[in-house]
């Protein structure tokens, strides 16, 4: 069973991903700010679900603080965001980043997860 760590700090949102993650077969752990986000990657997850307005830090702090942890694989790492700008793509430049819009489609998030993991990586 895939295991996802879904963050975000909208209850209601967080509560839909759980639900429909569960539904589609897949462990689910939640957080709704960046530093337990960042405390739960040591659990290694098999992806993370990210949004990226948080209140206590910007998810692309927590992305950089999760990649940068020595002791962690490479988790793959799904953005949600209400908005997704030519700039927060380029920031990565090469690395392998997913965004999803919101509002978003479950079925296309719990898909792009899932092809995600399957790819591996970053």
């Amino acid at each position: 069973m895939p295991r996802v760590l879904l963050v975000d700090d909208d209850p209601t949102i967080l509560r839909l991903l759980e639900v429909n993650f569960r539904l589609e077969g897949f462990e689910t752990r939640s957080a709704a700010c960046g530093e337990d986000a960042v405390m739960m990657a040591a659990e290694r997850p098999d992806a993370i679900v990210l949004d990226v307005t948080l209140p206590d830090m910007d998810g692309h702090d927590v992305y950089e603080r999760i990649r940068g942890d020595r002791s962690l694989p490479p988790i793959p790492i799904v953005f949600l965001s209400a908005r997704v700008r030519d700039e927060e793509l380029a920031r990565y430049g090469a690395a392998p980043v997913r965004f999803v819009a919101k509002p978003f489609d479950t079925a296309v998030l719990v898909q792009t997860v899932r092809a995600a993991i399957v790819e591996g990586g970053p």
